[in-house]
């Protein structure tokens, strides 16, 4: 149909009525490039300048990087000013040079007449502009006052914006970076570094923060594992249909919450194995793209499930927490294989109310440090429920099962793994002013399990995790997902990792009772260890602490194909602590040489040991690993290939 030159009009001027009623437009920010260091500006003010005469005159939008700086000193000069720049560049990484094209000093002293002099410091520094706050004579107001660092003003309107320094995520350890929504909640953060083919994070200048008691961890960076709800997010639990089909969350989990109330900054949210199950990089990640560990040549596996948490804090100096979670060694394997401190708590140490449940009866959540007295205090923070002890055990178990009948008759010394954990383990002894105390758990069990138990440790439990694991999460997250997608999308089922779908096929066969009866074991294994291992003691919280090599420095290439995966049977040292409700913590002591074969030289792995000791006593774990710190048996790790900074090795390492 042709229609009329008339009636082409009128057709034409309604479209673009209709057009012009339905145009929106939402600002999310923009992103800039200042001394080759990208920022990201939110779409948000947070102060304005009252007056803007004093502003150079500027296009509409064009931007004044300038920096905030409160001061108490009635007479502010160049050489205040100097010790300012010298303490920021060491503080903040966010603040550089740049942020002096503006400089406004706000005065927070009880002087009545104080006074600025940079007029010899403008010149030197490239300063254009100097602002100073009404309590300086000719100053002019903020809308709103603004702590010290640095900040973008808009030259024309007088509107400031905070400055959020853009990094890569070159690890692929997140899904995205997160920036707060004004609403109490987060969003995606809108922004990409120029040219960059992964996840952009950005982080907010530390120096608007200052920590206090309400508030410790006051601009702390922290990065969360997407099986936590965070409102405003969608939680995708590794597979891309999940993230799809529900709509974001209206709430943050309790444990995600309390980081937040003491002031740590949820910069974005970091890649889990699917559901939370445990694969393998190369053979077993399909809907997303397993992360990379930074140890060694680059190209090892990062354990799992919490592996874009371990990942990330190995890798990133400008991340400060991770939080994952811990059922069958999801916190365990991610620190031993990336080289940092982590720990599955006891059970129930902290609150997994909206956390995608693998299995309620052994989940834990569990935070990533690369620093044990930072850890420690993390540790007092989130477990509110335990107990901190200052005293520690004078017993150190020792399990021939876990490291080897032949260690302690012929204890290993020089260069080599062994001799890594001998040198460290003789050091605690010093420190404990005890000696390890050799045990075989096997017998331990066959000489004082209970009398109506037959058969040994492994048979009792070789099966209790895969029945546990698989049947709760099938009736708790597979089962109503697939429902759901299915009835939304005409019977169709959404796509499933290797890994889940082998366990939950595993579960699916399972005959009736196998959940109770795997119920009945584990609480069986959880008492005998209670009161012949590990016992409460009303001193030290626990009578002896337990401890098994978590990791040796053995490679795990991204680049070989393993074995199709199937379900997690037998029982080995690291489910100790899952079935007897145990706190199990991850530290890293050294590292180990190896012939990479990526990068044909030779590279260093991570050796790390695994601290357990009985139900309840995590702090005094904490506490003990604060006092190794402070006695430099222990040392803080660093980011990148190498776990220890070069002035470490020589007391750490025994390879350098």
């Amino acid at each position: 149909m042709q229609l009329s030159g008339f009636s082409a009009v009128i057709v034409s001027a309604a479209l673009r009525l209709t057009s012009a009623a339905q145009v929106s437009i939402q600002d999310t920010g923009r992103t800039l490039v200042l001394n080759n260091i990208s920022y990201f500006l939110p779409p948000v003010s947070v102060s304005a300048l009252q007056d803007t005469v004093a502003l150079p005159a500027g296009s509409p939008g064009s931007l004044i990087p300038f920096s905030v700086i409160t001061t108490s000193n009635p007479g502010f000069d160049e050489a205040a000013l100097q010790d300012t720049i010298a303490t920021w560049s060491i503080m903040d990484d966010v603040w550089n040079n740049a942020f002096l094209t503006g400089v406004f000093v706000d005065f927070n002293g009880t002087e009545r007449s104080p006074s600025v002099s940079l007029s010899a410091a403008q010149k030197k520094l490239g300063i254009d502009v100097v602002l100073l706050s009404p309590k300086y004579r000719g100053g002019v107001a903020l809308t709103k006052t603004l702590p010290s660092g640095p900040y973008f003003l808009e030259s024309s309107t007088g509107n400031v914006f905070e400055a959020l320094r853009l990094y890569n995520d070159e690890q692929q350890s997140f899904l995205y970076g997160t920036i707060p929504d004004a609403k109490g909640g987060f969003q995606v953060l809108s922004a990409r570094v120029p040219g960059a083919a992964t996840e952009t994070i950005g982080v907010p200048s530390r120096l608007y923060f200052t920590p206090t008691v309400e508030k410790p961890f006051a601009g702390k960076r922290l990065a969360v594992k997407d099986i936590y709800d965070v409102q405003g997010l969608h939680t995708g639990c590794g597979n891309r249909a999940f993230w799809q089909f529900y709509p974001p969350k209206s709430a943050t989990a309790p444990a995600v919450q309390r980081l937040l109330d003491g002031g740590m900054i949820l910069i974005g949210k970091t890649k889990t194995s699917q559901f939370a199950n445990g694969e393998l990089a190369t053979d077993d990640w399909v809907d997303l793209h397993a992360p990379y560990n930074p140890r060694g040549d680059g190209y090892q596996d990062g354990s799992s499930s919490s592996t874009g948490s371990g990942t990330a804090i190995a890798a990133y100096a400008w991340l400060d927490f991770t939080i994952g979670s811990d059922t069958g060694g999801s916190m365990r394997g991610p620190a031993g294989a990336n080289g940092v401190f982590g720990n599955r708590p006891s059970h129930g140490a902290v609150s997994l109310d909206n956390v995608m449940p693998l299995s309620p009866e052994l989940d834990t959540g569990g935070v990533f440090s690369r620093d044990a007295k930072l850890w420690a205090e993390v540790g007092h923070w989130w477990y509110q429920n335990s107990t901190s002890f200052s005293k520690f055990p004078k017993k150190i178990l020792f399990p021939t099962d876990f490291w080897g009948t032949s260690f302690l008759q012929n204890p290993p010394a020089g260069n080599s793994v062994s001799g890594t954990f001998n040198t460290f383990i003789t050091k605690l002894e010093k420190f404990l002013e005890t000696n390890r105390t050799e045990i075989s758990f096997s017998l331990t069990w066959n000489e004082t399990k209970p009398a109506t138990v037959s058969g040994t440790v492994q048979q009792l439990l070789t099966t209790t995790y895969a029945d546990l694991i698989s049947l709760d999460q099938i009736a708790l997250v597979a089962d109503p997902f697939i429902n759901d997608f299915g009835a939304a999308n005409g019977g169709r089922a959404p796509f499933i990792d290797p890994a889940p779908l082998a366990r939950w096929n595993y579960g699916r066969a399972l005959p009736a009772g196998r959940k109770e009866q795997a119920a009945a074991n584990r609480t069986i294994f959880r008492d005998w260890v209670a009161s012949e291992v590990l016992k409460s003691d009303p001193t030290t919280c626990s009578d002896s602490i337990l401890l098994y090599p978590q990791s040796r420095g053995g490679t795990e290439y991204r680049n070989a194909y393993i074995n199709p995966p199937s379900a997690p049977l037998g029982f080995s040292s690291g489910r100790l602590a899952v079935h007897a409700e145990l706190p199990d913590m991850v530290v890293p002591i050294g590292e180990a040489p190896y012939n990479s074969t990526v990068t044909g030289k030779t590279e260093f792995l991570p050796v790390t040991i695994s601290f357990v000791a009985a139900k309840g006593c995590d702090l005094m774990l904490f506490n003990l690993f604060a006092a190794l710190q402070d006695a430099g048996i222990i040392r803080p790790v660093v980011t990148g290939s190498r776990m220890f900074s070069w002035q470490d090795l020589s007391e750490i390492a025994p390879y350098h």
